[in-house]
This record gives structure tokens, C-alpha cells and sequence, in this order.
């Protein structure tokens, strides 16, 4: 969607808010011995007390209120009752939700406890490049820079990107035009970033994988090569300068 009016920009800033906080509150609540299904039904009651709707849900009726993926799950994970979480987990956990016509979008990964199978490396790539890639963004970048910078940071790093996994537009839905800003630089994309538009932008950093592939499940993502994947996302506004990150409330970066 673009801003058009402050009712636009204070909707964006309400679902933005909700679904910051409650990615936050998941993250710390997260404790050894918890099920995903505990933690996802916390979050559940986060949004519900705030007014809004899960959009993986409301959208596509995903069988948990998040998205929350365990180790070697790249994304869509569904919250279990059968799935314990143990300290040095690579957890990532997925917030987006509606509210009052709203859509907004955010995403974490991050290590449970001690960092026993030194996973914080990726985690700290994925936050360092989502941020270089953000300062980056502005109205008439064109949006295969953006992902040829995430594929050449990674790079640098010693990682590598999903290719079919991308942030998108958002705002009156979950996903709108632009529907892809990849990871990696798309040469036949010629689309540039519009200034007042919102985007939720992300990073999928990959230890060997490059692409994601469906599981039996319909929903679970598991890497081609296997590996592992660290995910970070913020839904932002586009501008002629810095952009405003919405879901700054999360506190990825801290």
C-alpha cells in the first residue's frame, strides 16, 4: 500500500505496533521445556488482547496463530505440542497479523539459552544485513540492488541466500505489489521502490541451502542442502531518505 493520509499512517502504525510487541514478548517468554504449541498460544493471546487477527490464519488457514520454526526449519514451521524446545534451539518465530484493515509483518531468529552449537554467528549476520539492507532502501532504488547487496554481504560472511523466499509489500493485505524483494540480485526485476509505499523487508542468510523446499506437511520449509537459516524482518515505509521502520517495537536488533 502507499500512505496517503494520516489515517493510513496511524492504521500502519497500530498493527505495526501489535505485531512488534507481541514478536518481542514470544521471544522472551521462549524457555527450555516449552512447547512450540505453548508459545504459540501466548502469542495467540497477545494479539487477540490487542485487537488483532492472525494473518497466517485469517489468510491462509495456517494451523497456529505464528510461524514458529525450530533449527533446521527454514520457515512456515507449525507450533506442536509434541515439539520441546531445548536450550542453544535456533528459533524463529513469525508475527503478522490484520487490524482494523491493517496488515503488518515481522519475523526474528534467534538462539534459546547458551549458544551450545554456535548458531549466533548467522543470527548476527542476518540482523547486521537486514539493517545495511533497510538504510539502503528509498524511494527510486531499484529493489535487485537491495537483494544484490543481502546476497553480497552474506557472501562476505561465508553464507549464502534462499532465492525463493522474499520480503513483499504489505499493508491492506499480507502480501502486495512489490511481491518479491529477494535475496539476491534479480536482474529481470526492474521494479524500483516507491517513496510512501510499505514494504516488509527480510533476510534468509543459509549456512548451504539456497532454496526452500514444502514438506509433507503443506507448510513446514526445509533448505535443499540442508543447513540452517536465520530469518529477520520489519516492516517499513519507504521514503526519500531513512525509511520509518514500523515494528521497530521488536527490538531485533538489540
Amino acid at each position: 500500500m502507499s500512505i496517503s493520509s494520516d489515517n493510513d499512517l496511524l492504521g500502519m502504525k497500530k498493527i505495526s505496533e501489535a505485531v512488534a510487541t507481541t514478536l518481542k514478548a514470544m521471544r522472551e517468554y521462549a524457555k527450555p521445556g516449552m512447547t512450540t504449541k505453548e508459545l504459540d498460544e501466548y502469542g495467540g493471546q497477545l494479539l487477540e488482547q490487542l485487537g488483532a487477527k492472525s494473518a497466517p490464519k485469517l489468510t491462509y488457514d495456517f494451523p497456529g496463530w505464528t510461524c514458529i520454526s525450530i533449527n533446521n526449519e527454514i520457515a512456515h514451521g507449525i507450533p506442536s505440542e509434541t515439539t520441546i524446545l531445548k536450550n542453544g534451539d535456533l528459533i524463529n518465530i513469525d508475527v503478522s497479523a490484520e487490524l482494523d484493515g491493517f496488515w503488518a509483518d515481522n519475523g526474528g531468529s534467534f538462539v534459546l539459552g547458551e549458544d551450545i552449537n554456535n548458531y549466533e554467528p548467522l543470527v548476527k549476520a542476518s540482523k547486521e544485513i537486514l539493517l545495511k539492507a533497510i538504510q539502503q532502501i528509498k524511494g527510486g532504488v531499484k529493489i535487485s540492488d537491495i537483494g544484490l547487496l543481502i546476497e553480497t554481504e552474506a557472501k562476505k560472511r561465508g553464507y549464502k541466500v534462499i532465492k525463493n523466499l522474499t520480503g513483499h509489500g504489505v499493508g491492506r493485505s499480507l502480501h502486495e505489489d512489490p511481491h518479491e524483494i529477494a535475496n539476491y540480485c534479480d536482474r529481470e526485476n526492474k521494479a524500483r521502490f516507491r517513496k510512501n509505499s510499505v514494504i516488509a523487508v527480510e533476510t534468509f542468510i543459509a549456512t548451504d541451502s539456497t532454496y526452500a523446499e514444502e514438506q509433507e506437511d503443506g507448510w513446514t520449509l526445509l533448505g535443499n542442502k540442508g543447513g540452517f537459516v536465520a530469518q529477520h524482518e520489519h516492516t517499513i515505509i519507504v521514503t526519500d531518505g531513512k525509511p520509518v521502520i514500523l515494528t521497530e517495537a521488536n527490538e531485533i536488533w538489540n
